[in-house]
């Protein structure tokens, strides 16, 4: 299925540019058109709240900029007070319209802004949704589906209220590195390849590691990281999913607006070996953990150097030192993220269906999910999987 900009069925109400519902339990529920007012709206209603970095302001207001309508930002209040808060983007995939986390497949580990007081005494949180589900079928009748990805079940000891809807484990692990016994005990079995690599990154020319500290760096790591992506994933046979102008100008606005921070939330980290950028990482912060966004490594004549596996090294001692409980490879179950994970977390979908449609297509999705988790698991058919991706992607390549 191919995503596009999502536009407006014969069917839909003409766009407002706000639609309110009210709830049962004292809920209420606003959507807004995510533009200046709205965002600033979104930000007041995070202060306090507990959310994961791609719910963060900083991130809804670099992926929903310029979206216009397919931009939507939910605020749910309880008795007039801030309960729940969700930064929204509209995307049309085949006949559907859904309305997901800003960000789409580049948003992980998700986490809506949740004002813990709001459910501290046992509200019901299932009644907070309804409230939501209710304001965007009165406000927003075009939109099919609901669906919400790659959530984590709690968040700084907060549970989830998405998750009071019915829900199913993800297709894919989320890996983590345990920091609480210190940064010593992870090496007793990496001492002499961390040595071998030393030797190899001196021979090469010396090497260091940099943080992009201005908007001119800031561009110039994320055009290679754009350019390893899309030749790595075009071998594998993978839709590019950097590869679209929207997607990666909504990359620069996040790294770049993060340097404005005291201390940014949002981060990218590059090997530099032999005066030549060898490595990427794009990283996000919690108040306990580092989160390996996205990484990548040139493929070229020093790649037999695990050049990416280096940079983990440099990036996760730095986390230790700081004192943080985990350095997160976030979702996706790679070797070279076995090599130092201990810590597994399965995230949870939960997929709504708002209209006659869309209700079927949450059923297919939680079907679709299902047999992706069960290839996944079976090493056998993953390793199928791949394979058949791989020769379907050379075959195209021949064909053009």
């Amino acid at each position: 299925m191919v995503e596009g900009e999502s536009q407006p069925r014969k069917d839909a109400q003409p766009a407002a540019q706000e639609r309110s519902a009210a709830g049962l339990g004292g809920y209420s529920a606003r959507i807004l058109v995510a533009e200046e007012e709205a965002l600033e709206a979104y930000r007041s209603a995070c202060q306090g709240a507990v959310f994961a970095p791609p719910q963060s302001p900083l991130w809804a207001r670099a992926w929903l900029r310029g979206q216009g309508r397919n931009g939507l930002i939910a605020l749910i209040q309880r008795r007039g007070a801030p309960a729940l808060a969700l930064a929204l983007e509209v995307v049309a995939i085949g006949p559907l319209r859904i309305a997901r986390f800003a960000g789409g497949r580049h948003a992980n580990g998700n986490f809506p802004a949740v004002n813990p007081n709001a459910f501290a005494d046992g509200a019901d949180q299932a009644a907070a949704v309804r409230a939501l589900i209710g304001a965007l079928q009165s406000g927003r009748p075009e939109i099919d589906m609901l669906a919400f990805e790659r959530q984590r079940e709690a968040f700084q000891q907060c549970a989830n209220p998405l998750l009071a809807f019915p829900h199913s484990a993800s297709p894919n692990l989320s890996l983590a590195v345990d920091l609480s016994e210190g940064f010593d005990k992870l090496l007793r079995d990496k001492r002499r390849r961390r040595r071998r690599q030393l030797r190899q990154m001196e021979a090469a020319g010396g090497y260091r590691r940099l943080t992009a500290a201005s908007k001119e760096e800031v561009e110039e790591v994320l055009e290679l990281l754009f350019a390893w992506k899309s030749v790595r994933l075009n071998r594998m046979g993978v839709h590019d999913i950097f590869g679209s102008d929207q997607v990666r100008a909504s990359f620069r606005r996040l790294f770049v607006s993060a340097l404005e921070e005291p201390q940014p939330s949002f981060f990218l980290h590059a090997l530099e070996v032999g005066g030549k950028i060898r490595a990427i990482t794009c990283s996000s912060r919690t108040a306990e953990s580092i989160i390996c966004e996205i990484s990548t490594f040139c493929e070229d004549e020093l790649a037999y150097a695990s050049p990416g596996d280096f940079l983990f090294y440099e990036n996760i001692a730095e986390a230790a030192a700081e004192g943080l409980a985990f350095y997160d490879f976030g979702v996706g179950d790679e070797l070279y993220k076995r090599l130092w994970c201990d810590v597994e977390t399965r995230h949870a979908d939960v997929f709504i269906g708002l209209t006659p449609l869309g209700r079927a297509a949450a059923q297919a999705n939680f079907a679709v999910a299902g047999v992706k988790r069960a290839i996944k698991q079976n090493p056998t058919l993953a390793k199928l999987a791949r394979r058949a991706r791989q020769m379907s992607a050379k075959s195209q390549a021949q064909e053009n």
